[in-house]
Formats: structure tokens, sequence, C-alpha cells
């Protein structure tokens, strides 16, 4: 995986502006803040992107990916203002769960999503290189 900064450009912080991979390409559809019962344990932001990232994760591994091989994330927030409030305590949980790889990202402020409890969804693309 190559991450792509041109020159003379602020480096990004928490995401990049561009990755090339090679390999099988594994897309995650919207994952949110539920369990793996379909239930929210919290309403708080942060703990349902805590979920929804492991919601991410537990798909990835399926397919014997890891957080590093992602390569972009979309996420869509109903409050963009609680993000906003929320930058530490998320940065936290991203690099608890995610580790220190930023992918290509966009984040979206939405008027709701299909579940009413729902106050995250991110949909993921990875990328599992080739064997040597």
């Amino acid at each position: 995986m190559q991450f792509l900064q041109p020159e003379n450009w602020p480096k990004p912080k928490g995401y990049s502006n561009g990755i090339v991979a090679q390999g099988k390409t594994i897309f995650i559809g919207g994952q949110i803040g539920w369990d793996e019962n379909e239930e929210f344990q919290s309403d708080d932001f942060v703990e349902q992107v805590r979920q929804t990232l492991t919601n991410t994760l537990s798909v990835l591994a399926t397919a014997d990916a890891r957080p590093e091989h992602i390569t972009r994330m979309t996420w869509y927030i109903t409050d963009k203002q609680e993000y906003l409030q929320s930058l530490k305590a998320l940065g936290q949980v991203y690099r608890e769960l995610v580790g220190r790889h930023y992918p290509v990202m966009a984040m979206v402020q939405v008027v709701a999503l299909m579940e009413d409890r729902a106050k995250v969804e991110i949909e993921t693309t990875a990328v599992l290189p080739d064997e040597n």
C-alpha cells in the first residue's frame, strides 16, 4: 500500500489524501453502532463509534484482513457538533481499535440513518495484498 501525499500540501490529520493498493478488494456495507444481535447497548456517540468500528473489524476478520488493510472509510453522522465535541475521545477509540493507520476518509452529516437510534454509519473498503 502506498500513501499519496502531494508535495507542498499540508499533511492531513486523521486521514490520507490517497492510497494505491493491489490485491483482493473487500467491500464492507454500512456498519452501525449495534451489537451482533442488532441491539444498541448505548446512545452515546463515542460508544456507537466504538461498536461500529468493532463490527467493521469483525467483518474484515472473516476475510483474514486486518485494520492496516483498510483503504477507504465513509462516515455518515447525524450530528456534526456531537462529532466535533468528541474528537479527543474518538481519536482514542480509533487508535485503540484501528491503530495509527489512517486510510482515505470522508465524513458526511445526514439528517437521519435508517435505524432511529443510530448516530453513525461507516462504509469501508479494504485491500488484502496479493500473496507473494
